[in-house]
């Protein structure tokens, strides 16, 4: 039988990116079982890469709505996780949801939520590239789930401008830093670690670690994107380089297409998130269309070239960690080549400061979600910096 006397909170997620961030904040929860009765529901959005987060961070689901079939589209998604939620609400009727990010299990569990009158508490809320269609569906997503959400648990500074730009009262966002480094320091220093790499690589070799599979990079982008890595590869003989291939055929056809057989190029299938995280210690130069890698690079000091055009993490190019470059073979022949060359700019990207937080974002989540059941409103969490 439900105590009263906790707080009822429903975590959702569906995309391994989600799980990885949301990971954080079902432990945490779990610590607290007298305050709070945890349930978790994934929509598998994403069916084999979430799994994997959920084995590394020993999370058992109580729902799973299975959603995931060959070549689904954003109206099939969106339609199946608004109907799969409507069920998992109306039995578990929750005091709060949890969600997390843009994905589209994301916006529409909050709008699931929302026609029920549910809370809804938005997990890495506020980012904005304020271009609705890029990146495409994300920034729609996001802009409906903060119109739904009354708590945000902002990341950083900026994206709580963001919110109250957008309307959101201040009592409501709390400033918490972002659960990706929370994730990031958990896989790395946990007792039972792996600390292989998924592959042999060349010790006296700079290593470049590539990831690319937004649908804005699809077609001529990422044809340019693979040139550019080409030419790099053969330029460059003290450099070895491995991306994993989205298993998207819209990015394995061209990846493999031009990049594949190359001497020094490996062309690995998609890791586990503890393996990969380990290539990101062992990179050098990171060249990325990921949102969470902008993130978990500059923890780790590494600089990162962003292969888009706009970014709704804005917080590291202004530190200096991150550079936007775009799918553009000049820009990104010549910001490689500088990183390869030039030591000076190396060392500037690579030991400047990580805005993202420090580890305990999920403890301010907690916290909040305690300030919020004991009806006194959510409090401003204490500065990440």
């Amino acid at each position: 039988m439900s105590n009263p006397s906790r707080l009822k909170v429903l975590t959702v997620f569906g995309t391994r990116p989600e799980a990885i961030k949301m990971a954080p904040v079902v432990n945490a929860l779990a610590k607290y079982p007298d305050e709070f009765d945890s349930k978790v529901c994934v929509t598998a959005q994403h069916r084999q890469m979430l799994d994997q987060v959920l084995d590394l961070f020993r999370i058992k689901p109580d729902y799973d709505l299975n959603l995931m079939r060959p070549n689904q589209t954003l109206f099939e998604i969106t339609t199946d996780v608004l109907m799969g939620m409507k069920t998992v609400l109306e039995k578990e009727q929750p005091d709060v949801v949890l969600v997390h990010g843009d994905t589209t299990t994301t916006m529409a569990t909050s709008l699931a939520a929302f026609y029920m009158k549910i809370p809804v508490g938005h997990v890495e809320a506020g980012l904005r590239t304020w271009d609705k269609y890029y990146p495409f569906p994300e920034e729609i997503n996001r802009v409906v789930t903060d119109g739904i959400a009354e708590l945000y648990f902002a990341p950083t500074e900026g994206s709580k401008e963001n919110l109250l730009r957008t309307g959101a009262k201040p009592e409501q966002i709390i400033l918490t830093g972002n659960t990706v480094i929370d994730a990031l320091f958990y896989t790395l220093h946990k007792p039972d670690r792996n600390g292989h790499l998924p592959i042999t690589l060349d010790d006296a070799k700079r290593l470049i670690l590539v990831t690319v599979h937004r649908r804005e990079n699809f077609g001529e982008p990422m044809l340019e994107i693979c040139r550019a890595l080409k030419e790099l590869v053969e330029k460059n003989p003290d450099v070895e380089m491995v991306i994993p291939v989205h298993m998207n055929p819209n990015v394995r056809e061209t990846v493999y297409g031009i990049l594949g057989g190359l001497p020094r190029v490996h062309l690995i299938d998609p890791l586990d998130y503890e393996p990969f995280c380990r290539l990101m210690e062992r990179a050098n130069i990171i060249l990325t269309d990921s949102g969470g890698i902008q993130e978990e690079a500059p923890s780790l000091s590494k600089p990162v070239l962003v292969l888009r055009d706009e970014t709704e993490r804005p917080e590291a190019v202004h530190m200096g960690t991150v550079k936007l470059i775009g799918p553009h073979y000049d820009k990104i022949m010549a910001e490689t080549n500088l990183l390869l060359n030039n030591p000076d700019a190396y060392q500037a990207m690579a030991k400047a400061a990580n805005p993202y937080g420090d580890g305990h974002a999920s403890e301010r989540i907690v916290q909040a979600l305690r300030d919020f059941k004991a009806k006194k409103g959510p409090v401003a969490a204490a500065s990440t910096r």
